[in-house]
């Protein structure tokens, strides 16, 4: 009885063992799980924080239209292809989708104050700052008031004349002659920088234009009269040049020959205004 009791005993205490060995293994286990589900669930906190933040500084970027490189941010330098004058019209068509008639207006208004302030400064001889005002000028003044903003072309026109921009200056002014085709302004104005860049045929074409416009206006009519004689001018100067570069070019073909083009003669012929060359053995 009592080596059975022992056993018995024995055996409840076992099983009593047992058991809570299991439950303390379990609960270890449950434990663990748990912690490392929290671990997992703060990296997955940790890494969509990340990326949240990311994506944030990705749309503000995108958002500022901005795109920079790391050497260009830790240099602090931006691009400098864009000129200070550039004007985007496609960023300006897909404003002006979303304006209402007001705000066309009271960007129109904006515009004429820009303008204003760049008057000023062109008066005061302070012209890369009446540049500026007229750009932003431009870039304010909404597509719809095409004579707005040819005017404000024009006046950054005159503005980069003055900064000897000429070419510069005469894209302006074509831009307004498109946005105003009977500014006459801007005819004169291309006109004159036509003719100081030596381009004398669109200059008398513009100054020609002007005449259609304002039949009394009195540059346009002067410069009518002057600059034909001035095209024949130059373009006498540079026959000479042609007929002396043949010519050099022609000695040095004939020269193996034993001839120059002294052995050859121009002959017009007064019935047809053409040319016949005759051959001369011993030139004088």
């Amino acid at each position: 009885m009592d080596d059975t009791s022992t056993k018995v005993l024995k055996t409840n205490e076992q099983i009593v063992d047992e058991l809570t060995k299991d439950l303390e293994s379990s609960c270890i286990r449950a434990d663990d799980n748990q912690h490392v589900a929290s671990n997992e669930n703060v990296a997955k906190s940790t890494v969509s924080s990340v990326e949240s933040k990311n994506f944030e500084s990705d749309y503000a970027e995108k958002e500022s239209g901005e795109e920079h490189d790391g050497k260009c941010e830790a240099d602090g330098e931006r691009d400098t292809n864009i000129p200070n004058d550039y004007v985007d019209e496609n960023a300006l068509k897909d404003r002006e989708l979303t304006l209402t008639e007001n705000e066309k207006e009271t960007l129109k208004e904006e515009a004429e104050k820009y303008k204003n302030e760049g008057n000023v400064y062109f008066k005061s001889g302070e012209y890369m700052q009446a540049i500026s005002m007229y750009t932003q000028g431009i870039q304010t003044c909404p597509l719809a008031y095409s004579r707005e903003r040819a005017i404000l072309y024009a006046n950054r026109a005159a503005a980069k004349s003055k900064c000897l921009e000429r070419e510069s200056a005469i894209s302006d002014c074509t831009k307004a002659i498109e946005l105003n085709p009977s500014y006459t302004k801007a005819y004169v104005r291309r006109g004159q920088l036509y003719e100081e860049t030596e381009k004398l045929d669109e200059s008398l074409e513009d100054f020609k234009k002007v005449l259609t416009l304002e039949p009394g206006h009195k540059e346009a009519n002067n410069a009518v009269r002057r600059l034909p004689a001035l095209i024949d001018e130059r373009n006498e100067k540079l026959k000479t040049e042609m007929f002396g570069k043949l010519k050099d070019l022609g000695n040095m073909v004939l020269k193996p020959f034993g001839l120059s083009t002294n052995n050859f003669e121009l002959e017009k012929n007064p019935d047809s205004g053409g040319y016949s060359v005759k051959f001369r053995q011993n030139p004088s």
